[in-house]
């Protein structure tokens, strides 16, 4: 732990956030896996096989980003974020900052094909993993569009003009990355004149809002159809209950029936022997 806080070591203060607050988040935890394009941005290896990346690299191409993001309007800025987490803290990032956003899969096309409804024409573009959104990292490529992305230590960064080397995967991670994206952002933007202005925390970039509202709507919509079907059902029970008490009725009805004219027929045989005696 102490060679990780060592990493990139420097004055606290000039840093974005507070170092802690960088390593609380897991920034610098790289994978198992190490590219040649990824070296110039790993500290070291750990005993346990993971790579580090050096915070004081994140930190300034992080400052980089914000910079090179700085210089276009929202609407010309498209970030595309294939993944959960990456999706989530994009998003929140968009709603900031008004930047467009693609949110999970990347239609093949979207920036070279006008006929399709994603297209899209931005200006620049910020991918959240140059791995799993390569075909918007190549289509910004066809087309002369520069692309920042976020690279884990197992990235390649083919066609991408800025590297911002970070965990791309953890969800705290990228939440304190787009947390300090979103910062510097609207200070360029001059919605904010200071961080002090800055009302939200990075806290606020990993939570996921959207599902308790989605599913607490529909329990609350289950009791009142259950009622329903409920009175429903206990209306049709009578009506069953009566069908069932008039089928066996005609039944027995049917039984009593079949004996009564074989005792009739049964009386008129005996009667004709006596009288033709008596005749004789």
């Amino acid at each position: 732990m102490a060679e990780e806080e060592n990493a990139g070591e420097e004055k606290k203060d000039s840093l974005l956030v507070p170092q802690e607050r960088y390593l609380e988040a897991g920034v610098h935890i790289g994978t198992r896996f190490k590219t040649i394009d990824m070296k110039p941005f790993i500290f070291k290896m750990r005993d346990d096989g993971l790579y580090i990346l050096d915070l004081r690299k994140i930190d300034e191409r992080v400052r980089l980003a914000a910079k090179m993001l700085g210089k276009y309007k929202p609407e010309e800025i498209l970030v595309v974020a294939s993944r959960l987490y990456s999706a989530n803290a994009a998003k929140k990032f968009s709603g900031l900052t008004g930047v467009k956003l693609n949110r999970g899969r990347f239609v093949p096309g979207s920036m070279t094909n006008i006929a399709l409804p994603t297209f899209v024409e931005p200006k620049i573009i910020l991918v959240c993993d140059p791995k799993g959104e390569g075909e918007a990292v190549r289509e910004a490529a066809k087309v002369g569009i520069p692309v920042i992305a976020l690279c884990d230590s197992d990235n390649m960064t083919n066609f991408v003009d800025l590297v911002v080397p970070t965990n791309n995967k953890g969800r705290k991670a990228l939440g304190l990355i787009f947390y300090m994206l979103a910062r510097e952002l609207q200070m360029s933007q001059g919605k904010i004149k200071s961080y002090d202005e800055f009302q939200y925390r990075p806290e606020y970039f990993e939570r996921f809002e959207e599902e308790p509202e989605k599913k607490a709507a529909p329990a609350e919509e289950k009791p009142e159809e259950a009622k329903a079907e409920g009175e429903k059902q206990g209306e049709a029970k009578p009506a069953g209950e009566k069908k069932a008490e008039e089928k066996p009725a005609p039944k027995e009805e049917k039984k009593e029936e079949k004996p009564a004219p074989k005792e009739e027929e049964a009386a008129p045989t005996e009667e004709p022997k006596p009288e033709k005696k008596e005749g004789k």
